[in-house]
């Protein structure tokens, strides 16, 4: 009886040593989720906040014909063109709240913190004087990468974006 009592305890024991499940992968996610929505706020609001970038973070060149394959976020030239974009056309996320999906180390394909998200931007060049507002509504999805410190290293951006802008400014 003894020796059932022995086994029954070391049963227990092993069944409730087991290793807590590492989960850190999903916190990093939920984390910088909240930087992503940040992101789409800011260029709704027009009030882009570079400080959510790492200082040699890149975005890659997805536009067709683009003669760079990367830009440096950071660059004076870059917030010039964004600068520009935002005083040119308006922003709105459609289908909030946007579908934000963990992204995967590309080597070792286990989540990493990374996030993907999927959506459609309404984009619109405001009427003047001369002519009436036009809109379009565009669907995409982007990846973002982190750092270590929280911020956006790499960008990229899938969507029809010379489509768009041949429809708005034709």
């Amino acid at each position: 009886m003894k020796i059932i009592y022995l086994n029954v305890l070391i049963v227990l024991l092993l069944v409730s040593c087991k290793a807590e499940p590492d989960n850190s992968a999903n916190e990093l996610f939920a984390k910088n989720s909240k930087v992503v929505l940040q992101s789409i706020s800011d260029w709704e609001n027009e009030t882009l906040d570079y400080s959510i970038f790492a200082d040699d973070a890149v975005g890659l060149n997805t536009f067709f014909g683009a003669e760079v394959d990367t830009v440096l976020i950071q660059s004076e030239e870059s917030k010039a063109n964004d600068k520009a974009f935002l005083a040119r056309y308006d922003f709105k996320f459609l289908g909030k709240p946007p579908v934000l999906l963990p992204g995967v180390n590309a080597d070792t394909k286990l989540p990493d913190g990374s996030v993907r998200y999927y959506g459609a931007w309404e984009v619109t060049l405001p009427a003047t004087d001369s002519t009436e507002a036009k809109s379009g509504v565009i669907k995409v999805y982007n990846s973002l990468d982190f750092d270590e410190n929280g911020k956006i290293i790499y960008t990229q951006g899938y969507g029809d974006y010379t489509g768009i802008m041949n429809y708005l400014n034709k």
